[in-house]
């Protein structure tokens, strides 16, 4: 990614969710001090009932330019939901004592190619590290993976015809659900001979597909979700659906396991795999197992990460599109304020004879600037609760489409992940709103303040 000239700019890029949470922080202070703000000033000599009678009268353009803070809100907070969600599937996505080994100078799977290898290869300090199943086994996945075509059953016309999944074969399928703490929801593993007679289709290989995975093509044959026993075409093939795994909030729901010989020969990867997986006792061994590998010699230099390293690396989308939301805000904020302005500029003028009573009747200067101010406020505070409780209705949980990647080389994964409207998401839409109500109602605040009581009257 490149690098900005600006350091503040560059920290908004590297800690864009540290920068969010600083802004709603300021707007949780200012709320706070509200009290203590209301009671030192004299609040009570403001003509507050003025205010609130004039929203009520004037209610077509109190909603009018509620909307318009629920409008901008509302698209800040749905990206915003977003990548909330993005960084809960990569934060979740990887067991901490997981080491994942690519071939030297690859940064992800898909371009990684390594021989056949076995855990008695490594070094034996280094195998003393390797976890085992209650059965004995050693806790180490070899896994291919690919990106294959699926063909949607009748499509509409005029409609998507096809997507792009992620297949990743492996050697021994339950090892590897136990290497990367996925269970199923339903069915069964594959096991020997991995293929089973289906009705009409003769012969069929099995494989296991992801909560998302499960829900994407379900949508596209009329299901809420496939089943156990429902059939696919993956490439020139028709596959048999074994078993759904567990809805985990992580990558490999948005993936299809199989047998790594039918994904090595079905695919041109024959005799080679993307990667191994292997589990250690801790992080912190994990860490140390990475930097051994690395340095051992076999038939060509190997290349490791924690498997946390490796999904943090894919956060990089997450990151590049949180900066580009607080640009965005930025720009949809100054639309905002002016959009304020002109509709408190235009109240103003058509109430410059009330501003005259109200001189008269003895309120200052300073009251009528914070009557107005405090007017544009609500109006702010009307249109961020609006909008939240909206946004919340329409944002929470909804799945969606995306691509997480290191940014490096093109490499990425297609994931299906839902949308998470938490407090974090519900304070920054609420403290964005107030702030546009603020800065959009002191300037016309401003211009009534310095209203002549005896001219407006004329």
């Amino acid at each position: 990614m490149r690098t900005l000239r600006n350091p503040f700019l560059n920290w908004l890029v590297e800690h864009p969710t540290a920068a969010g949470f600083a802004v709603v922080g300021a707007g949780i202070v200012l709320l706070a001090l509200l009290p203590i703000l209301l009671y030192v000033l004299p609040i009570r000599k403001v003509p507050l009932r003025y205010n609130l009678r004039n929203l009520q009268n004037r209610w077509k353009t109190t909603l009018v330019t509620a909307l318009a803070f629920t409008f901008v809100t509302g698209l800040l907070t749905g990206m915003l939901s977003f990548v909330r969600g993005m960084d809960r599937l990569t934060e979740s996505s990887g067991h901490p004592g997981n080491v994942i080994v690519l071939s030297d100078g690859a940064t992800d799977e898909a371009f990684s190619n390594l021989p056949p290898m076995a855990v008695e290869q490594l070094p034996r300090d280094l195998q003393r590290e390797v976890q085992k199943t209650e059965d004995g086994q050693w806790l180490f996945s070899k896994e291919v993976y690919v990106i294959v075509m699926y063909m949607i059953p009748n499509p509409s016309a005029g409609g998507r015809e096809r997507r792009f999944v992620q297949m990743r074969g492996l050697d021994n399928i339950p090892v590897a659900a136990a290497v990367h703490d996925v269970k199923l929801a339903v069915g069964d593993w594959p096991r020997e001979p991995f293929v089973r007679k289906v009705d009409g289709f003769g012969n069929a290989k099995e494989i296991v597909i992801g909560h998302g995975v499960a829900r994407a093509f379900g949508s596209d044959v009329g299901k809420k979700m496939l089943e156990p026993g429902d059939t696919v075409v993956l490439g020139p093939e028709t596959w048999v659906v074994s078993g759904v795994m567990e809805e985990g909030g992580n990558s490999f729901g948005s993936e299809i396991w199989t047998r790594d010989l039918f994904v090595q020969q079905g695919f041109g990867r024959e005799n080679s795999y993307c990667s191994y997986v292997v589990r250690t006792a801790s992080a912190d061994k994990a860490k140390l197992a990475a930097q051994e590998i690395k340095n051992f010699k076999l038939e060509r230099n190997l290349q490791a990460f924690t498997e946390r390293a490796y999904y943090a690396k894919m956060s990089e989308t997450s990151k590049q599109f949180s900066f580009a939301i607080y640009i965005v805000a930025v720009i949809m904020a100054i639309g905002g304020v002016l959009g304020v302005m002109n509709t408190m500029y235009a109240a103003i003028s058509q109430r410059g004879k009330d501003i005259g009573v109200l001189r008269l009747m003895g309120y200052r200067r300073w009251q009528i600037l914070l009557s107005f101010q405090l007017e544009s406020l609500l109006i702010a505070l009307l249109g961020g609760v609006l909008v939240c409780v909206v946004a919340f209705l329409l944002f929470n949980g909804t799945t969606v489409s995306s691509i997480i990647s290191s940014g490096v080389g093109g490499g990425g994964k297609s994931v299906v992940l839902r949308l998470i409207f938490d407090t974090f998401v519900f304070g920054f839409g609420l403290t964005f709103s107030l702030l546009m109500g603020a800065l959009g109602g002191f300037f016309p605040s401003l211009s009534a303040m310095r209203l002549r009581p005896l001219e407006s009257l004329r």
